[in-house]
Protein backbone atom coordinates (compact mmCIF):
# COMPACT_ATOMS: atom_id res chain seq x y z
CA UNK A 1 0.00 0.00 0.00
CA UNK A 2 3.39 2.47 0.11
CA UNK A 3 2.53 3.86 -3.14
CA UNK A 4 -1.39 4.41 -3.31
CA UNK A 5 -3.05 7.28 -2.46
CA UNK A 6 -6.73 6.32 -2.27
CA UNK A 7 -8.64 3.30 -2.36
CA UNK A 8 -12.26 2.33 -3.98
CA UNK A 9 -14.24 -0.16 -1.67
CA UNK A 10 -17.48 -2.08 -2.24
CA UNK A 11 -19.65 -3.71 -0.58
CA UNK A 12 -18.68 -4.71 2.95
CA UNK A 13 -16.61 -2.34 5.65
CA UNK A 14 -13.99 -4.99 6.28
CA UNK A 15 -11.45 -4.24 3.67
CA UNK A 16 -12.27 -0.55 3.96
CA UNK A 17 -11.47 -0.40 7.92
CA UNK A 18 -8.01 -2.56 6.74
CA UNK A 19 -7.25 -0.02 4.32
CA UNK A 20 -8.09 3.01 6.71
CA UNK A 21 -6.03 1.84 9.40
CA UNK A 22 -2.68 2.17 7.32
CA UNK A 23 -3.31 5.53 6.87
CA UNK A 24 -4.61 5.37 3.04
CA UNK A 25 -7.46 7.28 2.24
CA UNK A 26 -10.44 4.79 1.32
CA UNK A 27 -14.03 5.90 -0.21
CA UNK A 28 -16.40 3.06 0.43
CA UNK A 29 -19.28 3.15 -1.96
CA UNK A 30 -22.55 1.50 -0.76
CA UNK A 31 -23.66 -0.85 -2.88
CA UNK A 32 -25.34 -4.53 -2.55
CA UNK A 33 -26.84 -7.20 -5.13
CA UNK A 34 -29.90 -7.06 -6.08
CA UNK A 35 -32.23 -8.92 -4.45
CA UNK A 36 -32.27 -12.84 -5.04
CA UNK A 37 -33.78 -13.93 -8.60
CA UNK A 38 -34.47 -10.60 -10.03
CA UNK A 39 -32.07 -10.26 -12.47
CA UNK A 40 -33.88 -11.69 -15.21
CA UNK A 41 -37.28 -9.42 -14.08
CA UNK A 42 -34.97 -6.13 -13.57
CA UNK A 43 -33.74 -6.57 -17.34
CA UNK A 44 -36.82 -6.89 -18.80
CA UNK A 45 -38.37 -4.45 -16.96
CA UNK A 46 -35.13 -2.14 -18.07
CA UNK A 47 -35.67 -3.37 -21.66
CA UNK A 48 -39.50 -1.91 -21.13
CA UNK A 49 -39.07 0.48 -23.94
CA UNK A 50 -42.59 2.34 -22.17
CA UNK A 51 -40.86 2.79 -18.93
CA UNK A 52 -38.70 6.00 -18.58
CA UNK A 53 -41.90 8.08 -20.08
CA UNK A 54 -44.25 6.67 -18.21
CA UNK A 55 -42.57 6.83 -14.81
CA UNK A 56 -42.02 10.64 -15.91
CA UNK A 57 -45.69 10.56 -16.56
CA UNK A 58 -46.77 8.95 -13.03
CA UNK A 59 -44.49 11.67 -11.32
CA UNK A 60 -45.45 14.50 -13.46
CA UNK A 61 -49.27 13.97 -12.71
CA UNK A 62 -49.06 13.00 -8.85
CA UNK A 63 -46.93 16.52 -8.43
CA UNK A 64 -49.85 18.39 -10.42
CA UNK A 65 -52.31 17.36 -7.75
CA UNK A 66 -53.65 19.93 -5.64
CA UNK A 67 -55.82 18.91 -2.60
CA UNK A 68 -58.61 21.24 -1.03
CA UNK A 69 -61.27 20.41 1.69
CA UNK A 70 -63.92 21.03 0.24
CA UNK A 71 -66.72 19.16 2.63
CA UNK A 72 -67.42 16.95 5.49
CA UNK A 73 -70.02 14.75 5.40
CA UNK A 74 -70.89 10.95 6.93
CA UNK A 75 -70.01 7.98 5.34
CA UNK A 76 -73.36 6.87 4.25
CA UNK A 77 -73.32 10.15 1.88
CA UNK A 78 -69.79 10.59 0.97
CA UNK A 79 -69.44 6.74 -0.14
CA UNK A 80 -72.69 5.48 -0.62
CA UNK A 81 -72.12 2.92 2.10
CA UNK A 82 -75.28 1.13 3.29
CA UNK A 83 -76.00 -0.55 6.73
CA UNK A 84 -74.03 -3.76 7.22
CA UNK A 85 -71.47 -2.47 4.77
CA UNK A 86 -68.02 -1.80 6.77
CA UNK A 87 -64.28 -0.30 5.05
CA UNK A 88 -60.95 -1.35 6.58
CA UNK A 89 -57.50 -0.32 6.03
CA UNK A 90 -54.70 -2.36 3.86
CA UNK A 91 -55.52 -5.22 1.24
CA UNK A 92 -58.62 -7.26 1.62
CA UNK A 93 -59.28 -9.68 4.16
CA UNK A 94 -61.94 -12.10 5.62
CA UNK A 95 -62.88 -11.80 9.22
CA UNK A 96 -61.23 -14.78 9.77
CA UNK A 97 -58.07 -14.03 9.02
CA UNK A 98 -58.68 -10.43 10.67
CA UNK A 99 -55.87 -9.13 13.38
CA UNK A 100 -56.87 -8.51 16.99
CA UNK A 101 -57.17 -4.46 16.54
CA UNK A 102 -59.33 -4.73 12.77
CA UNK A 103 -61.46 -7.05 14.96
CA UNK A 104 -61.65 -4.77 17.36
CA UNK A 105 -62.67 -1.73 15.15
CA UNK A 106 -65.28 -3.69 13.36
CA UNK A 107 -66.86 -4.85 17.21
CA UNK A 108 -66.80 -0.88 17.91
CA UNK A 109 -68.18 0.18 14.27
CA UNK A 110 -70.84 -2.68 14.74
CA UNK A 111 -72.10 -1.37 18.05
CA UNK A 112 -71.67 1.81 16.36
CA UNK A 113 -73.80 1.50 14.62
CA UNK A 114 -76.51 -0.89 16.24
CA UNK A 115 -75.85 -3.85 14.68
CA UNK A 116 -75.09 -5.68 18.30
CA UNK A 117 -75.97 -3.77 21.42
CA UNK A 118 -72.39 -5.52 22.82
CA UNK A 119 -69.37 -5.31 20.74
CA UNK A 120 -68.81 -8.53 22.46
CA UNK A 121 -71.70 -9.67 20.44
CA UNK A 122 -70.60 -8.64 17.34
CA UNK A 123 -68.02 -11.86 16.62
CA UNK A 124 -71.44 -13.70 15.15
CA UNK A 125 -72.25 -11.04 13.20
CA UNK A 126 -69.18 -11.38 11.35
CA UNK A 127 -68.84 -15.01 11.10
CA UNK A 128 -72.53 -15.01 9.51
CA UNK A 129 -71.59 -13.35 6.55
CA UNK A 130 -74.34 -11.25 6.76
CA UNK A 131 -72.17 -8.27 6.50
CA UNK A 132 -69.32 -6.87 3.80
CA UNK A 133 -65.78 -6.30 4.40
CA UNK A 134 -63.74 -3.94 1.74
CA UNK A 135 -60.62 -1.86 1.75
CA UNK A 136 -61.22 2.16 2.23
CA UNK A 137 -58.59 2.06 -0.68
CA UNK A 138 -61.44 0.14 -3.15
CA UNK A 139 -63.58 3.54 -2.40
CA UNK A 140 -60.91 6.07 -2.67
CA UNK A 141 -60.52 6.34 0.92
CA UNK A 142 -58.07 5.88 3.49
CA UNK A 143 -58.45 4.92 7.06
CA UNK A 144 -55.34 5.23 10.04
CA UNK A 145 -54.37 1.82 11.63
CA UNK A 146 -57.78 -0.43 11.55
CA UNK A 147 -59.04 2.20 9.16
CA UNK A 148 -62.99 1.08 10.01
CA UNK A 149 -65.23 2.48 8.28
CA UNK A 150 -68.84 2.61 8.70
CA UNK A 151 -71.91 4.56 7.08
CA UNK A 152 -72.28 6.99 10.00
CA UNK A 153 -69.05 7.86 10.30
CA UNK A 154 -68.01 11.07 8.98
CA UNK A 155 -65.34 11.52 6.68
CA UNK A 156 -63.11 14.50 5.27
CA UNK A 157 -63.83 15.14 1.56
CA UNK A 158 -60.88 16.61 -0.48
CA UNK A 159 -60.78 17.40 -4.31
CA UNK A 160 -58.47 18.10 -6.76
CA UNK A 161 -59.45 21.28 -8.44
CA UNK A 162 -58.04 20.63 -12.16
CA UNK A 163 -59.72 17.06 -12.21
CA UNK A 164 -62.17 16.98 -9.46
CA UNK A 165 -61.53 13.91 -8.35
CA UNK A 166 -62.05 13.04 -4.33
CA UNK A 167 -60.97 11.40 -1.56
CA UNK A 168 -62.12 10.74 1.58
CA UNK A 169 -60.79 10.23 4.93
CA UNK A 170 -62.42 9.46 8.71
CA UNK A 171 -61.87 12.09 11.74
CA UNK A 172 -59.11 11.45 13.94
CA UNK A 173 -60.21 10.53 17.30
CA UNK A 174 -57.01 10.95 19.00
CA UNK A 175 -54.65 8.36 20.73
CA UNK A 176 -54.85 5.64 23.40
CA UNK A 177 -58.23 3.73 23.56
CA UNK A 178 -59.92 4.31 20.32
CA UNK A 179 -61.46 3.00 17.68
CA UNK A 180 -58.69 3.24 15.52
CA UNK A 181 -56.09 0.35 17.29
CA UNK A 182 -58.78 -1.99 18.31
CA UNK A 183 -60.45 -0.08 21.37
CA UNK A 184 -64.41 -0.88 21.81
CA UNK A 185 -64.96 0.32 25.48
CA UNK A 186 -67.58 2.45 26.12
CA UNK A 187 -65.99 5.45 26.27
CA UNK A 188 -64.90 4.64 22.81
CA UNK A 189 -68.22 4.79 21.61
CA UNK A 190 -69.39 7.91 23.68
CA UNK A 191 -66.92 9.66 21.48
CA UNK A 192 -67.73 8.60 18.28
CA UNK A 193 -71.19 9.29 18.88
CA UNK A 194 -70.02 13.16 19.66
CA UNK A 195 -67.99 13.30 16.90
CA UNK A 196 -70.89 12.07 14.81
CA UNK A 197 -73.24 14.09 16.47
CA UNK A 198 -71.26 17.41 17.34
CA UNK A 199 -67.77 17.77 15.78
CA UNK A 200 -68.70 16.41 12.20
CA UNK A 201 -71.35 18.76 12.16
CA UNK A 202 -69.80 21.47 13.15
CA UNK A 203 -66.80 21.03 10.86
CA UNK A 204 -69.14 20.42 7.57
CA UNK A 205 -70.59 24.26 8.78
CA UNK A 206 -66.97 25.32 9.30
CA UNK A 207 -65.73 24.48 5.86
CA UNK A 208 -68.57 25.78 3.78
CA UNK A 209 -68.72 28.72 5.56
CA UNK A 210 -64.76 29.31 5.22
CA UNK A 211 -64.66 28.01 1.63
CA UNK A 212 -61.93 25.41 0.59
CA UNK A 213 -59.35 24.48 3.00
CA UNK A 214 -55.76 24.57 0.80
CA UNK A 215 -54.38 20.92 2.41
CA UNK A 216 -51.24 20.93 0.02
CA UNK A 217 -50.55 24.08 1.44
CA UNK A 218 -50.84 23.51 4.82
CA UNK A 219 -48.69 19.87 4.00
CA UNK A 220 -46.05 22.71 2.37
CA UNK A 221 -45.61 24.67 5.61
CA UNK A 222 -45.71 22.42 7.81
CA UNK A 223 -42.84 20.50 6.68
CA UNK A 224 -40.85 23.77 7.05
CA UNK A 225 -42.12 23.35 10.79
CA UNK A 226 -41.15 20.12 11.99
CA UNK A 227 -44.09 17.96 11.26
CA UNK A 228 -43.12 15.05 9.45
CA UNK A 229 -46.73 14.62 8.70
CA UNK A 230 -47.38 11.11 10.09
CA UNK A 231 -46.37 10.66 13.85
CA UNK A 232 -46.45 14.13 14.12
CA UNK A 233 -48.85 16.72 13.48
CA UNK A 234 -48.68 19.38 15.75
CA UNK A 235 -47.85 22.26 13.17
CA UNK A 236 -50.48 21.25 10.42
CA UNK A 237 -53.19 20.56 13.25
CA UNK A 238 -53.01 24.19 14.63
CA UNK A 239 -53.04 25.65 11.20
CA UNK A 240 -56.39 23.91 10.42
CA UNK A 241 -57.78 25.66 13.29
CA UNK A 242 -56.44 28.69 12.23
CA UNK A 243 -58.52 28.30 9.15
CA UNK A 244 -61.50 27.11 10.49
CA UNK A 245 -61.49 28.28 14.28
CA UNK A 246 -63.34 31.56 13.30
CA UNK A 247 -65.99 29.57 10.97
CA UNK A 248 -66.42 27.05 13.75
CA UNK A 249 -67.02 29.98 16.81
CA UNK A 250 -69.73 31.97 14.31
CA UNK A 251 -71.35 29.05 13.07
CA UNK A 252 -74.42 29.28 15.53
CA UNK A 253 -73.78 26.38 17.00
CA UNK A 254 -74.05 25.82 20.95
CA UNK A 255 -70.88 27.50 22.65
CA UNK A 256 -70.36 25.11 25.16
CA UNK A 257 -70.51 22.43 21.82
CA UNK A 258 -68.07 24.91 20.08
CA UNK A 259 -65.38 25.07 22.80
CA UNK A 260 -65.30 21.37 23.41
CA UNK A 261 -64.59 20.89 19.62
CA UNK A 262 -62.21 23.43 19.66
CA UNK A 263 -60.25 22.12 22.77
CA UNK A 264 -60.23 18.31 21.02
CA UNK A 265 -58.95 19.44 18.01
CA UNK A 266 -56.07 21.49 19.83
CA UNK A 267 -55.31 18.70 22.14
CA UNK A 268 -54.62 16.18 19.60
CA UNK A 269 -51.53 16.79 18.19
CA UNK A 270 -52.96 13.79 15.12
CA UNK A 271 -55.67 15.65 13.85
CA UNK A 272 -54.26 16.93 10.53
CA UNK A 273 -53.17 13.13 9.94
CA UNK A 274 -56.60 12.34 8.95
CA UNK A 275 -56.18 15.70 5.79
CA UNK A 276 -52.46 14.54 5.06
CA UNK A 277 -53.54 10.84 3.99
CA UNK A 278 -56.55 11.63 1.65
CA UNK A 279 -54.33 14.86 -0.19
CA UNK A 280 -51.57 12.12 -0.69
CA UNK A 281 -53.77 9.53 -1.60
CA UNK A 282 -55.16 12.17 -3.93
CA UNK A 283 -51.71 12.96 -5.80
CA UNK A 284 -50.87 8.84 -5.73
CA UNK A 285 -54.12 8.02 -7.45
CA UNK A 286 -53.55 10.60 -10.30
CA UNK A 287 -50.48 8.15 -11.51
CA UNK A 288 -52.68 4.91 -11.59
CA UNK A 289 -53.04 3.16 -14.52
CA UNK A 290 -50.13 4.05 -16.76
CA UNK A 291 -48.72 0.89 -18.57
CA UNK A 292 -44.95 0.81 -17.81
CA UNK A 293 -44.81 2.84 -14.49
CA UNK A 294 -42.96 0.51 -12.02
CA UNK A 295 -43.85 3.72 -9.36
CA UNK A 296 -45.71 2.63 -6.45
CA UNK A 297 -49.20 4.15 -5.91
CA UNK A 298 -50.34 2.67 -2.50
CA UNK A 299 -48.75 0.91 0.65
CA UNK A 300 -51.12 -0.68 2.91
CA UNK A 301 -51.60 -2.39 5.89
CA UNK A 302 -54.79 -4.73 7.63
CA UNK A 303 -52.75 -6.01 10.56
CA UNK A 304 -52.32 -9.54 8.96
CA UNK A 305 -50.85 -8.65 5.45
CA UNK A 306 -49.30 -5.69 3.74
CA UNK A 307 -49.29 -4.78 0.39
CA UNK A 308 -48.48 -2.30 -2.36
CA UNK A 309 -50.04 -1.39 -5.80
CA UNK A 310 -48.07 -0.19 -8.05
CA UNK A 311 -49.04 2.43 -11.20
CA UNK A 312 -48.27 0.10 -13.94
CA UNK A 313 -50.31 -3.20 -12.84
CA UNK A 314 -53.88 -1.65 -11.99
CA UNK A 315 -55.31 -2.50 -9.26
CA UNK A 316 -53.80 -5.65 -8.74
CA UNK A 317 -52.19 -6.14 -5.09
CA UNK A 318 -48.84 -7.57 -4.15
CA UNK A 319 -49.04 -9.00 -0.08
CA UNK A 320 -46.57 -10.52 2.08
CA UNK A 321 -46.88 -11.11 5.64
CA UNK A 322 -47.21 -7.84 7.74
CA UNK A 323 -44.43 -7.09 10.27
CA UNK A 324 -43.70 -5.74 13.70
CA UNK A 325 -42.18 -2.38 14.41
CA UNK A 326 -39.10 -1.67 16.52
CA UNK A 327 -40.06 1.40 18.83
CA UNK A 328 -41.07 2.49 21.79
CA UNK A 329 -44.09 0.85 23.95
CA UNK A 330 -46.67 2.94 26.24
CA UNK A 331 -46.70 2.01 30.09
CA UNK A 332 -45.55 -1.52 31.06
CA UNK A 333 -46.55 -2.97 27.18
CA UNK A 334 -43.63 -4.72 25.70
CA UNK A 335 -43.10 -6.20 21.78
CA UNK A 336 -45.32 -9.22 23.17
CA UNK A 337 -48.36 -6.98 23.38
CA UNK A 338 -47.94 -5.56 20.02
CA UNK A 339 -50.18 -6.42 16.57
CA UNK A 340 -48.20 -6.64 13.16
CA UNK A 341 -48.41 -3.02 11.05
CA UNK A 342 -51.48 -1.72 10.50
CA UNK A 343 -52.97 0.86 8.52
CA UNK A 344 -53.26 2.59 5.65
CA UNK A 345 -50.88 5.65 6.74
CA UNK A 346 -48.39 4.70 4.80
CA UNK A 347 -49.92 6.34 2.11
CA UNK A 348 -47.64 9.42 3.78
CA UNK A 349 -44.34 7.65 2.71
CA UNK A 350 -45.75 6.47 -0.39
CA UNK A 351 -45.83 9.98 -1.03
CA UNK A 352 -42.64 10.73 -0.17
CA UNK A 353 -43.11 12.39 3.14
CA UNK A 354 -43.71 10.24 7.09
CA UNK A 355 -40.46 8.41 7.20
CA UNK A 356 -39.36 9.67 3.55
CA UNK A 357 -38.91 13.05 5.49
CA UNK A 358 -37.61 12.34 8.76
CA UNK A 359 -35.14 14.43 8.52
CA UNK A 360 -37.23 17.62 8.65
CA UNK A 361 -39.11 16.50 11.95
CA UNK A 362 -35.79 15.50 14.32
CA UNK A 363 -38.52 16.01 17.31
CA UNK A 364 -40.21 12.97 16.43
CA UNK A 365 -37.18 10.88 16.63
CA UNK A 366 -37.80 10.18 20.40
CA UNK A 367 -41.52 9.11 19.69
CA UNK A 368 -40.30 6.13 17.38
CA UNK A 369 -37.10 5.44 19.25
CA UNK A 370 -34.80 6.80 16.79
CA UNK A 371 -32.14 9.66 16.96
CA UNK A 372 -31.61 12.99 14.64
CA UNK A 373 -28.13 11.49 12.67
CA UNK A 374 -30.55 8.15 11.92
CA UNK A 375 -33.69 10.56 10.85
CA UNK A 376 -30.97 13.05 8.10
CA UNK A 377 -29.73 9.47 7.27
CA UNK A 378 -33.47 7.93 6.52
CA UNK A 379 -34.35 10.99 4.25
CA UNK A 380 -31.10 10.46 2.18
CA UNK A 381 -31.25 6.60 1.90
CA UNK A 382 -35.17 7.17 0.29
CA UNK A 383 -33.51 8.79 -2.72
CA UNK A 384 -32.05 5.87 -4.02
CA UNK A 385 -35.01 4.36 -4.43
CA UNK A 386 -37.18 6.87 -5.83
CA UNK A 387 -37.81 8.73 -9.14
CA UNK A 388 -37.72 12.21 -8.36
CA UNK A 389 -37.79 14.97 -4.86
CA UNK A 390 -40.97 16.95 -4.75
CA UNK A 391 -41.05 20.58 -5.32
CA UNK A 392 -42.97 21.93 -2.50
CA UNK A 393 -41.93 19.39 -0.18
CA UNK A 394 -38.67 20.49 1.08
CA UNK A 395 -36.06 19.84 4.08
CA UNK A 396 -34.60 23.39 5.43
CA UNK A 397 -31.46 20.72 7.07
CA UNK A 398 -30.65 19.30 4.42
CA UNK A 399 -30.40 22.82 2.12
CA UNK A 400 -34.24 22.51 0.76
CA UNK A 401 -33.41 19.48 -1.30
CA UNK A 402 -37.12 18.09 -2.21
CA UNK A 403 -38.16 14.79 0.12
CA UNK A 404 -38.06 11.44 -2.06
CA UNK A 405 -41.13 10.90 -3.83
CA UNK A 406 -42.09 8.29 -6.11
CA UNK A 407 -40.84 4.97 -4.82
CA UNK A 408 -39.41 2.32 -7.87
CA UNK A 409 -40.11 -0.95 -7.66
CA UNK A 410 -37.15 -1.86 -9.66
CA UNK A 411 -34.78 0.42 -7.26
CA UNK A 412 -35.67 -1.51 -4.27
CA UNK A 413 -35.47 -4.50 -5.78
CA UNK A 414 -31.88 -3.17 -7.23
CA UNK A 415 -30.54 -1.99 -4.43
CA UNK A 416 -32.35 -4.07 -1.50
CA UNK A 417 -33.44 -1.04 -0.22
CA UNK A 418 -36.49 -0.98 1.98
CA UNK A 419 -39.51 2.02 2.33
CA UNK A 420 -39.15 3.44 6.08
CA UNK A 421 -42.48 3.83 7.58
CA UNK A 422 -43.49 5.62 10.96
CA UNK A 423 -46.13 4.34 12.83
CA UNK A 424 -48.15 3.84 15.83
CA UNK A 425 -48.38 0.11 17.17
CA UNK A 426 -52.03 -1.27 18.33
CA UNK A 427 -52.47 -4.11 20.89
CA UNK A 428 -52.75 -7.44 19.27
CA UNK A 429 -55.76 -8.32 21.23
CA UNK A 430 -59.33 -6.45 20.10
CA UNK A 431 -59.98 -3.93 22.83
CA UNK A 432 -56.22 -2.73 23.67
CA UNK A 433 -55.59 -0.31 22.22
CA UNK A 434 -52.25 1.38 21.34
CA UNK A 435 -49.22 0.15 22.76
CA UNK A 436 -46.63 2.06 21.56
CA UNK A 437 -44.99 3.79 17.94
CA UNK A 438 -42.00 2.63 16.30
CA UNK A 439 -40.58 2.21 12.58
CA UNK A 440 -41.63 -0.42 10.17
CA UNK A 441 -40.62 -1.99 6.64
CA UNK A 442 -42.54 -3.78 4.42
CA UNK A 443 -42.08 -7.06 3.45
CA UNK A 444 -39.30 -7.40 1.01
CA UNK A 445 -40.72 -10.35 -0.79
CA UNK A 446 -43.72 -7.95 -2.38
CA UNK A 447 -41.65 -5.84 -4.71
CA UNK A 448 -39.97 -8.89 -5.98
CA UNK A 449 -43.70 -10.14 -6.98
CA UNK A 450 -44.66 -7.00 -7.87
CA UNK A 451 -41.59 -6.50 -10.27
CA UNK A 452 -42.20 -10.04 -11.55
CA UNK A 453 -45.75 -8.60 -12.93
CA UNK A 454 -44.35 -5.74 -14.62
CA UNK A 455 -41.47 -7.89 -16.50
CA UNK A 456 -44.77 -10.14 -17.36
CA UNK A 457 -46.53 -7.25 -18.68
CA UNK A 458 -43.31 -5.97 -20.73
CA UNK A 459 -42.74 -9.07 -22.11
CA UNK A 460 -46.34 -9.41 -23.87
CA UNK A 461 -46.28 -6.12 -24.97
CA UNK A 462 -42.51 -7.01 -26.23
CA UNK A 463 -43.86 -9.96 -27.98
CA UNK A 464 -47.33 -8.52 -29.32
CA UNK A 465 -44.42 -6.13 -31.05
CA UNK A 466 -42.95 -8.58 -32.83
CA UNK A 467 -45.83 -9.88 -33.94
Amino acid sequence: MSTTDSVVTVGTELLADAVARQAVGVTQVDWRPPMEGTAADLAAVAADPLRAAANERAVAAMLEVTATLVDVLPASAALGLQTGQFLHAGPPITWDRASGPLRGGLMAGAALEGLVDDPEDAPALFESGSVSLEPCHHRSAVGPMAGVVTPSIWMFVLQDAASGRRTYCSLNEGLGKVLRYGAYSPEVLQRLRWMNGVLGPLLQQAVRRAGPVDVTGILTQMLQMGDEAHNRNRAGTLMLLRDLGPAMVTSGTDAADVAEALRFVGANDHFFLNLAMPACKLALDAARGIPGSTMVVAMARNGTDFGIQVAGTGDEWFTGPAQLADGLFLGSYTADDANPDIGDSAITETAGIGGFAMATAPAIVRLVGGSVPDALATTRRMHEITLAENPRWTVPVLDFQGTPTGIDVSRVCRTGILPQINTGMAGRVAGVGQVGAGLVTPPAEIFPAALRRLAELARDRAAVARG
